[in-house]
């Protein structure tokens, strides 16, 4: 019985030979093995004593034959064990693998461009806020000065009432706009809210479109950060460049696409008032291919995860809906309500939660199925003799012990983001109960419960899948 060839990517194939065990210690040559003389026959003596080969009339006892090897037997074409995995790219599915992922795929995604397509808010301009936001500018903190709260020319005469606030006047340089190079003098109150600006700093100003010389035409906004964003963003691709090499590259390219299915078309069908959930599946379903195809590549193990990926996506979007319907959630938290204000019409402020669900657990179960469709894969090329339960039941045990750092990490995820509305709560000194069932934390364990749920369902839904498919996959396809 032949054996398939074992490989790797980096050591090269490793063949075993013939089934017949070996006596040689490991680490010996392949010369032929001399067989030990029958009892009763006379060991020969040592070579000191050993009469010359070269004397005349003298006969050589014959020496014992090489066992000869055994001849590999023939092969197809294209199938020989001679050719190993690691030499080139993995061979295709089976095509009774293929047609059945196709048959399973492609509808999947002749829907996501259909939704896409009929979700897009074609011909419509794009939204714009009812209340003036201002055009950035950018300037330069050259001074700042601590002291009362005064209009342009007036002065304080005496002391200040006791409970008079401070403010905080600050000298700033335009560096572009229209009043670029003139300074300016602006005064804000301190608050605990307010940032603290000192001389040096780099500021974005807002410009009302009034006159450039009015001080009252501007209004300090922010901090500028695009610098040392930008730089972790380059520390960031680098890193993935170094450990993950052209896959990683891949993985950065597929992340830039995702932002811009969020940014192209996501962002624009909600606010031209399109369902926020029906956008979110569309978006959700495009980022899922084109991340997962174009990082993994065109396989069936990639297919596996897709389906394991959108199955489990369905299931987080249903239990969503049900329980925030369930919790009477309406979705209208503080920043809802500031983005409806800014719209001037209404938008489904549940619908945008969900959105936010489907999306927010999607990356944590796109790292689940993949690793479950590897480890079915990698199962089923150490051991092609794996029956379908045989690698499902090794691949659960394997997901048992991923989705517990998984459901971990989307917890603390969720509850990092919602800290300060979780400080705020807890200052209202009722019950745990009133602030579990707060609007905003309510908001939180819907959103943190029905993705955790999703992800636990992935460990089985994907391994099953994984187990069934390469359990009929050829042993050269794997």
């Amino acid at each position: 019985m032949n054996r398939r060839d074992i490989s790797d990517d980096d050591t090269g194939p490793i063949r075993r030979v013939t089934d017949t065990p070996s006596d040689r210690p490991p680490g010996t040559s392949r010369s032929p093995r001399r067989t030990p003389p029958p009892e009763g026959t006379r060991r020969p003596r040592p070579p000191g004593q050993r009469p010359r080969s070269a004397e005349p009339g003298r006969r050589r006892a014959p020496e014992p034959k090489p066992e000869p090897k055994p001849e590999p037997e023939a092969q197809p074409v294209g199938h020989g064990h001679g050719h190993s995995h690691g030499h080139g790219p993995a061979a295709p599915a089976s095509r009774r693998v293929r047609l059945l992922l196709m048959w399973l795929l492609i509808p999947l995604a002749v829907a996501t461009v259909a939704g896409m397509i009929l979700l897009y808010p074609w011909g419509k301009d794009p939204a714009k806020s009812v209340f003036p936001q201002g055009t950035p500018v950018s300037a330069t903190v050259t001074a700042t000065i601590t002291g009362p709260c005064l209009a342009e020319g007036q002065v304080q005469v005496g002391a200040p009432p006791p409970d008079a606030k401070p403010c905080l006047t600050s000298e700033v340089t335009m560096t572009d706009g229209p009043g670029a190079g003139k300074p300016l003098k602006l005064t804000l109150p301190i608050e605990p809210s307010t940032p603290r600006f000192a001389a040096g700093d780099k500021v974005v100003l807002s410009y009302n479109g009034g006159d450039v010389a009015n001080p009252a035409s501007f209004q300090i906004v922010d901090f500028q950060r695009g610098t040392p964003l930008l730089l972790l963003a380059g520390l960031f691709a680098l890193a993935v460049i170094v450990l993950g090499r052209w896959q990683g590259l891949a993985a950065l390219i597929a992340l830039g696409l995702s932002f811009l299915v969020l940014a192209l078309f996501v962002l624009p069908s909600i606010l031209a008032g399109e369902s926020p959930l029906l956008v979110a599946i569309a978006g959700a379903g495009a980022i899922m291919f084109v991340a997962l195809y174009l990082t993994h590549g065109l396989s069936a193990r990639t297919s596996v995860a897709v389906l394991g990926t959108l199955v489990s996506l369905i299931l987080i979007g249903v239990l969503s809906a049900i329980f925030s319907a369930a919790a009477s959630l309406t979705g209208l938290d503080d920043s809802t309500s500031q983005l409806i204000g800014s719209l001037g019409h209404g938008i489904d402020a549940r619908g945008l939660l969900l959105a936010g669900v489907v999306i927010g657990a999607l990356g944590v179960l796109d790292d689940v199925t993949v690793t479950q469709t590897s480890a079915v894969w990698e199962l089923r090329r150490a051991n092609p003799s794996l029956g379908w339960r045989e690698l499902y039941g090794a691949g659960l045990r394997i997901g048992r012990d991923h989705v517990g750092s998984a459901v971990n990490t989307l917890v603390m995820a969720y509850a990092g983001a919602a800290l300060p509305v979780l400080l705020y709560t807890s200052l209202s000194g009722v019950g745990l109960g009133s602030i579990l069932g707060a609007e905003d934390i309510a908001q939180e364990i819907v959103r943190t419960l029905a993705g955790s749920v999703g992800i636990v369902a992935a460990v089985p839904v994907t391994t099953v899948l994984a187990a069934l498919i390469a359990s009929r996959e050829p042993q050269e396809s794997l």
